[in-house]
């Protein structure tokens, strides 16, 4: 295998090496945080080997996104940087499905601790809704694939977006319902979620959207079912060429840096999430019911008093 591409005269080269050092450093930051859940103050001895279902999530993406900087590949143009089938839309693919599920479910998982923390029933659907959501996506996914038609990827997208916009709305919820570093965490999710969000609306999809529509001009000939996952299989393009490469890098590069980086601090919830409590605001109805069961009680007691001075 020749790796003569490998000169800082190809971009292509600069930003594999780019993702490789930002790989190491998610995949020693998930080491780390495994290491302080291992050892944090409290934890039994025979608890050393439970992993916290959102770091084993966590780690599942992380892990995953790190064997896919490694081997990079454009699935549909079938585009990769190393012959190997290691590089097949197949295995790559699935990779990129348990991983985004992974991600899924780990925020459903916060949402869903968010809502009860903060008592609200539209960060408990979300959280219900978003893995629904994102297992459809990869059904678009596939589909893209497999019969190499960008409208999968267009629909793909446009889940992804729909859905991190929800998850925005609910966590726009909580900022009057929590204090102090939460509320912080939360502004600073929801900004992320706001940029992420233009991105796709005014990047990613209308890519896609245009690709399909420059196939649908040329009269491309899709894939079937059996002839497409024969495709997915063996098929792989490998390429050093920035022509081929510059509209994945932008997306790429985001989603193994930043969206890894969501995941990691999703990841570290279970560390803090035993203190949320203590960062919740009482909202005005909540303290109106508690006002109400207090003037209750004591207007219960006066009675009780009374009663027992008439006797």
């Amino acid at each position: 295998m020749s790796m003569a591409w490998l000169d800082w005269s190809n971009p292509v080269a600069i930003w594999w090496g780019a993702l490789l050092v930002v790989s190491t450093v998610n995949v020693a930051i998930l080491l780390w945080l495994l290491a302080r859940v291992r050892h944090r103050p409290g934890n039994h001895p025979a608890n050393a080997f439970v992993v916290d279902t959102l770091l084993l999530l966590c780690a599942g993406y992380v892990l995953c996104c790190a064997f896919r900087s490694v081997l990079p590949r454009a699935d549909v143009q079938r585009i990769c940087l190393f012959n190997t089938w290691l590089s097949s839309v197949m295995v790559g693919r699935s990779v990129a499905t348990v991983a985004e599920l992974c991600f899924a479910m780990q925020w459903a998982i916060v949402l869903r601790a968010l809502g009860k923390a903060a008592d609200s029933d539209t960060a408990r659907t979300v959280a219900k809704a978003i893995v629904p959501l994102i297992a459809l996506a990869e059904c678009c996914s596939w589909y893209a694939v497999i019969t190499t038609d960008f409208l999968g990827n267009a629909l793909e997208n446009s889940i992804w977006t729909a859905a991190f916009a929800l998850v925005g709305l609910a966590l726009l919820r909580f900022l009057g319902a929590f204090r102090g570093v939460v509320r912080i965490a939360l502004a600073a999710a929801i900004a992320g979620i706001a940029g992420y969000v233009v991105f796709m609306c005014t990047v990613d999809v209308p890519m896609y959207l245009g690709r399909w529509q420059a196939d649908l001009i040329s009269g491309k000939q899709l894939l079937g079912l059996f002839s497409g996952l024969h495709d997915v299989t063996t098929h792989w393009v490998v390429t050093y060429s920035f022509a081929r490469w510059r509209h994945e890098i932008p997306w790429m590069s985001l989603y193994f840096s930043t969206a890894v980086w969501a995941s990691l601090a999703l990841g570290s919830f279970g560390l803090v999430r035993h203190s949320l409590p203590r960062y919740c605001v009482r909202t005005p109805i909540a303290r109106a019911v508690a006002a109400a069961r207090h003037r209750g009680a004591i207007a219960a007691g006066n009675r009780v008093e009374s009663g027992r001075l008439f006797r």
